[in-house]
């Protein structure tokens, strides 16, 4: 897996103005992602969300690309997800969750997606955010991402991921155990 030794430990190097302006000049790249938002609130927001800007440190330096997809609701917390073309490289070959990890009776990998998520501060995408970013562009076509799972197919053993093939978006399910060098997971911050 080719992750960074920080990236690998979840931890990013301390966000600072640098990260701000990788952030705003994103911002400003996509207006389409985030209709009727305006820098300014963005920004105020980020920087009254300390443990939500090192969140999206360690997504951007796995590779993740986050930008704000949309606000949460009327005046609800802005949403900022993963919007790297295809799965972030740093979060590669992971199987769904711990337990799937350390239920392989051979090879399993050094971390899970779900793992990986919560040291990141951050969250897998569901279906239905994992549709609203692809209405935003087109995200996974050569790779896939896990996806938050329901609790009651993750009981069965098994767990979702997505993808984009044919100019379409599909869901599947596949043991939560199972890992690929093309599959990794988007990550979601609420700020």
């Amino acid at each position: 897996m080719a992750r960074s030794n920080e990236a690998a430990k979840g931890e990013a190097p301390a966000p600072g103005p640098d990260f701000l302006e990788i952030l705003r000049a994103r911002f400003l790249a996509y207006p389409e992602r985030h209709p009727g938002l305006g820098w300014e609130e963005v920004a105020a927001r980020l920087s009254a969300a300390p443990a939500a800007l090192a969140a999206l440190a360690a997504m951007e330096a796995s590779g993740g690309e986050p930008d704000c997809l949309r606000r949460q609701g009327e005046g609800g917390p802005l949403l900022y997800v993963d919007c790297a073309p295809e799965s972030p490289a740093g979060r590669r070959s992971l199987c769904y969750d711990r337990e799937a990890r350390l239920g392989r009776k051979n090879a399993p990998p050094p971390s899970s997606a779900m793992e990986e998520a919560e040291r990141m501060g951050a969250e897998l995408l569901d279906e239905e955010l994992y549709r609203r970013l692809q209405g935003a562009g087109a995200f996974d076509q050569k790779t896939s991402s896990w996806l938050r799972t329901p609790p009651e197919m993750r009981a069965l053993g098994g767990a979702l991921f997505g993808d984009r093939r044919y100019g379409r978006v599909f869901s599947y399910h596949n043991g939560a155990d199972s890992y690929y060098a093309v599959r990794g997971f988007r990550a979601c911050v609420r700020v």
